[in-house]
């Protein structure tokens, strides 16, 4: 059992926080502390220190060939790891950094091997958030940081989440409040002077990013999970409440049958749906997720997460649109599910 520091922050000026610096200087010192990012909640250690970056892969008990992205503050720290940056790679850092946004690049070897999962590429991005932003700062070397949870459950998008997965197993939690976009980020192979490849969908949208450059690929390989991940999240299964979900397709009228035939089975059903949805369904306990989606990206794993197993013995969750950030948010869903009903 690690004994856990816990800080948390308001809305006041962060340059000068003592918090802030104590955590940097934890990470600095090779130990493992939470911080929010506009994602979700990363679990950061120091990048460039092997045995540093090992304790995320125990804490999390995450498998060692699933890769970590490292984070910095700033495009001059991302350049300093890699080998080469493509011209349409610095067109998109310019435009959507920093923000949800991962890019995959050659590395130069600054990284420890096992960010990489002994590759020779690395995961690098620029978040968006004025705590992560002040602790990269403070820490002044790149951050390798996955989600802030038990692996293989529902990211966590709140303080609170990160304590029940892994308080006592971590160094610190910088406490920042809710995250905004509630999905991870977007993770861009520029290794190819061809032109990116999408390795998973997030928070920015292969819309935006073909605004930018043109043509951007989408990754085949995001449906074999026999092929070693270059990025996070393209392996095992993730975001998994504590209770089965059946993800349907298909109007509410859809939806309620499956729940009626379910709960004919004595079984207790929660319902994860858009408000529209949520308030034509009768179930056990139903949870309106938003009028969007990106009310939905935004409350997702928070909703998956507030369904226990003492209540509540199957989820029965709608599709949504796979239109801009919905990708993203469908991506995570078959990741959650243990079955799919179609229309």
């Amino acid at each position: 059992m690690i004994s856990t520091k816990y800080w948390s922050l308001t809305n006041d000026e962060l340059k000068n926080r003592q918090d802030i610096q104590e955590a940097a200087d934890l990470i600095k010192k090779g130990t493992i502390v939470a911080f929010p990012t506009e994602t979700v909640y990363g679990l950061g250690a120091d990048a460039t220190n092997e045995k540093a970056v090992e304790k995320i892969f125990v804490a999390k008990g995450r498998p060692q060939d699933n890769p970590l992205i490292a984070h910095v503050a700033t495009t001059e720290q991302l350049q300093k790891l890699v080998n080469h940056l493509p011209a349409y790679a610095e067109k998109l850092i310019k435009a959507f950094t920093p923000g949800p946004i991962t890019f995959v690049l050659q590395s130069n070897g600054i990284c420890a091997p096992n960010v990489s999962a002994g590759l020779d590429t690395v995961a690098i991005r620029i978040p968006d958030h004025p705590v992560a932003q002040q602790l990269l700062l403070n820490c002044d070397l790149p951050v390798a940081a996955p989600s802030a949870n038990t692996s293989g459950k529902p990211s966590p998008t709140t303080a609170d989440h990160v304590v029940a997965d892994l308080f006592g197993k971590i160094a610190g939690i910088l406490d920042g409040g809710q995250t905004g976009v509630g999905m991870e980020s977007t993770v861009i192979d520029c290794t190819q002077e061809s032109g990116p490849t999408i390795l998973r969908p997030g928070g920015i949208t292969q819309e935006q990013l073909e605004c930018v450059i043109g043509k951007v690929g989408i990754d085949p390989a995001l449906a074999d999970s026999h092929e070693q991940p270059i990025s996070p999240g393209l392996k095992y299964k993730h975001y998994s409440p504590e209770v089965p979900l059946i993800l349907v397709e298909g109007p509410f009228e859809k939806i309620q049958k499956v729940v009626d035939r379910e709960q004919s089975n004595s079984l207790r059903i929660g319902v994860l749906a858009s408000t529209y949805v949520a308030e034509k369904i009768e179930a056990d306990e139903v949870i309106a997720l938003g009028n969007n989606i990106e009310e939905i990206a935004t409350n997702l794993y928070s909703s998956l997460r507030s369904f226990s197993k003492d209540d509540i013995d199957l989820i029965i969750c709608e599709s949504f649109s796979e239109k801009g950030i919905g990708q993203a948010v469908m991506n995570r869903l078959r990741k959650a599910a243990n079955s799919l009903v179609k229309d």
